[in-house]
């Protein structure tokens, strides 16, 4: 089948990682067009409200914000990832909007300016994955036996932790086996290793040495010793 669709990214976007995931779980096949957030081009600023990825060009039009695009491919094509009830339908919705909270948490914690700055991020990272400890059951998924787009969010935000752990910063997850199972699985699952390119690890290595931030600093002075 021809691609209709295609995914407006960039490389280390975990928003877009999102939408790929979707597609892959759905088999939509489709065409990815990643761009340089640091120049823009004019057509991608004409076709973006808010000058960000992803967007996902359909024969109906453009869609922006990756919330949006899960929905719409939610609403049109099978198979569902999304449960069938609408309260448990209505409690995944909250936890993907955690997951984007996870993600801007590790923004901070990547920005943090300065040592102190950075253990306060670390330790809310941390309480974020206890309140996951507490809610994670029998797995091996979010909602037990069955993929859903929770999980589809939460694939990039563990993602980060390649780079972490190589950098030996940020171990969070001692004493949570629910979360580092999960997490394993999820790095297993197909989709989530391939919504990102084969550059991605040191795309986002250099990415966070280049950050005027502390964790941007212990990384250039100890980049000699990683292990790769």
């Amino acid at each position: 089948m021809q691609a209709q669709l295609e995914l407006i990214s960039h490389a280390l976007c975990p928003y877009v990682q999102r939408a790929a995931i979707a597609l892959a779980e759905k088999q939509l096949p489709y065409t990815r067009r990643d761009i340089d957030l640091a120049a823009k081009p004019a057509w991608f600023l004409a076709l973006s409200p808010l000058g960000k990825v992803p967007l996902l060009r359909s024969p109906e039009g453009v869609l922006f914000e990756s919330a949006a695009i899960l929905e719409y491919l939610e609403d049109t094509q099978s198979p569902p990832l999304h449960p069938t009830a609408p309260y448990r339908r209505a409690q995944h919705r909250g936890w993907i909007e955690f997951g984007s909270h996870v993600l801007a948490d590790i923004a901070r914690y990547y920005q943090a300016p300065d040592a102190a700055a950075l253990a306060a991020a670390e330790d809310t990272l941390r309480q974020r994955f206890e309140t996951l400890e507490a809610v994670l059951h029998q797995g091996p998924w979010f909602d037990g036996p069955h993929f859903s787009l929770v999980d589809a969010v939460f694939g990039p935000v563990f993602r980060y932790w390649q780079a972490f752990e190589r950098a030996g910063v940020c171990a969070v997850f001692t004493g949570l086996p629910k979360v580092q199972a999960w997490r394993s699985t999820l790095a297993a699952r197909p989709s989530i290793a391939q919504a990102v390119g084969p550059d991605y690890t040191e795309r986002l290595w250099h990415f966070l040495a280049s950050r005027p931030s502390a964790l941007g600093r212990h990384i250039a002075a100890h980049e000699h010793t990683a292990p790769v």
